[in-house]
C-alpha cells in the first residue's frame, strides 16, 4: 500500500514548503484540479525538483467528449506524472478511446476512473445516478477494467469488491483515509482508517489534512508510513 499525499494548500509557496518537508519520504503526491489551475503544468517540474523520486497523481478526473478526453490523456502523458485519472462516467467509449491514444506513448501514466466521489452518502449518490453507491461503483469499476484502465478510485469499502470482481491486480486508490482515529469527516462522507484499507486491499491511500495540518507534517507522513508498513 502506498501514500499519497494531497498538496491541497491556498498557494503554491506552502504546497511546495510541504513538498520539500517531505523529500526524504517514500511517497506519492497528488495534484489536484485547484493546484493546477492555479499553479499551471511547471508545478509538476517543480516538484520532481524537489525529489525526483516523488511520483504524481494528476488528480483531474477528465470528463467529456471522448476525442477531447483522448487529446487531454495525451497532452498529461507529455507532463510525465505517473498517474491520472478521468470519470467513469463518461463512458467506455470515452475510457477505451483514452487508453488506445496511451498506446503509441513511451512509459504512459497509469489510469485510473473515479466510481463514486466519497464527499457522496447514499441519497446524494441516489439522486444523481438513480442507483445505490455499492452497485453503480462496481459497474463502473467493471466498464473500466473492460476499458483496458488500470484501476479506479473509490471507497475503502468498495476496494475489495471491486478486486473480486475485476482482477487481484486492478488497482485500487482511497480517498478519505483518517490514519490517526479522527472522527471528523470534513467534506468526505466514506472515511476510514489505515487498517480498514489493509484489510480491503487498497493500493494506494489518500491523506490530505492529517499530514498539512499536523504540527510537523514530515513526523505525521513518518507514522503513516511507519503504520503501513505494519501490515
Amino acid at each position: 500500500m502506498k501514500l499519497c499525499v494531497a498538496l491541497d494548500l491556498p498557494n503554491e509557496k506552502e504546497n511546495i514548503s510541504l513538498a520539500k518537508s517531505l523529500k526524504k519520504c517514500d511517497v506519492w503526491l497528488k495534484v489536484g484540479l485547484r493546484s493546477f489551475i492555479r499553479d499551471g503544468k511547471n508545478i509538476v517540474s517543480e516538484l520532481k525538483n524537489i525529489n525526483d523520486g516523488f511520483k504524481i497523481f494528476l488528480d483531474l478526473k477528465l470528463y467529456d467528449i471522448p476525442n477531447t478526453m483522448a487529446d487531454a490523456a495525451e497532452s498529461i502523458a507529455e507532463l510525465n506524472v505517473e498517474m491520472f485519472n478521468v470519470h467513469a462516467s463518461s463512458g467506455k467509449t470515452a475510457m477505451k478511446m483514452v487508453m488506445d491514444r496511451l498506446n503509441g506513448v513511451k512509459n504512459p501514466p497509469i489510469v485510473l476512473s473515479v466510481t463514486a466521489l466519497t464527499s457522496f452518502d447514499e441519497s446524494g449518490f441516489w439522486a444523481i445516478y438513480n442507483e445505490n453507491i455499492e452497485k453503480k461503483a462496481l459497474q463502473f469499476a467493471k466498464e473500466s477494467y473492460e476499458s483496458g484502465l488500470e484501476g479506479v478510485v473509490c471507497s475503502v469499502y468498495e476496494s475489495l469488491m471491486i478486486k473480486s470482481h475485476t482482477n487481484d491486480n486492478f488497482l485500487t486508490l482511497t480517498p478519505g483515509i483518517r490514519p490517526f482515529g479522527d472522527e471528523r469527516k470534513d467534506d468526505q462522507k466514506r472515511v476510514a482508517d489505515i487498517k480498514t484499507a489493509h484489510e480491503n486491499r487498497c493500493d494506494f491511500i489518500v491523506v490530505g489534512r492529517p499530514i498539512y495540518q499536523a504540527k510537523n507534517p514530515f513526523d505525521a507522513t513518518q507514522k503513516i508510513l511507519d503504520n503501513i508498513g505494519e501490515f
